[in-house]
């Protein structure tokens, strides 16, 4: 699969970056780092230009989270547990997601994009927490750009050897993100006993 979105990726250009990551965001399986980093390295390559792709990346990013976003604000959490298995949204990383969005609140936003399975998961929780737009784009926007340039800069950076390069580079941040939700949910445990103690 992920071979076909490169080469569909190479073939039509701008159109397809902005269309996958737009369905990746929401929730679909699009390898989305994979892609930014090869386009990366497709400027580095003057097959791509930087300003177009950096524009589209950016654009793309930021149309998936916001549907994200409004399927969590105008068809809640109903919606969200019937449907979700589509968009890859289960009951269980729901939850560890919303402990993990009422402490760190609008930085869950930020960051949430270099965790793996949880970028999508972050917006539809904002969403649902009723969370105001202003405060939602501020931080959803502006962990996109930086999440786009990143990988961007990756792939241009290192031009051929792209794919070795994002390999180990996601094999760390799968790492860092398994045990972020790990302490997420242990922490979500560790409240939900604490409460259930003190109403005995």
């Amino acid at each position: 699969m992920v071979d076909t979105i490169l080469a569909f990726v190479s073939t039509h250009g701008y159109v397809a970056i902005f269309s996958f990551l737009v369905l990746g965001i929401v929730g679909l399986p699009i390898p989305d780092e994979t892609m930014l980093v090869f386009c990366g390295a497709l400027i580095a390559r003057g097959h791509l230009k930087l300003i177009p792709t950096l524009l589209v990346s950016f654009l793309g990013s930021v149309c998936g989270i916001t549907l994200s976003y409004i399927i969590g604000r105008t068809l809640g959490l109903g919606f969200v547990h019937k449907w979700g298995r589509f968009i890859g949204v289960n009951d269980q990383r729901l939850d560890v997601v919303h402990s993990w969005f009422n402490r760190i609140g609008h930085w869950a936003l930020f960051a949430g994009y270099y965790i793996a399975g949880v970028r999508h998961f972050t917006a539809i929780v904002a969403g649902t927490s009723s969370l105001e737009y202003r405060a939602f784009a501020a931080y959803a926007y502006s962990g996109g750009a930086v999440w786009v340039c990143t990988f961007l800069g990756l792939g241009y950076y290192f031009g051929e050897h792209w794919r070795e390069i994002f390999e180990l580079v996601h094999r760390h941040l799968t790492i860092v993100s398994f045990a972020l939700l790990a302490l997420a949910g242990a922490y979500a445990l560790f409240r939900w006993q604490r409460q259930r103690r003190a109403s005995n």
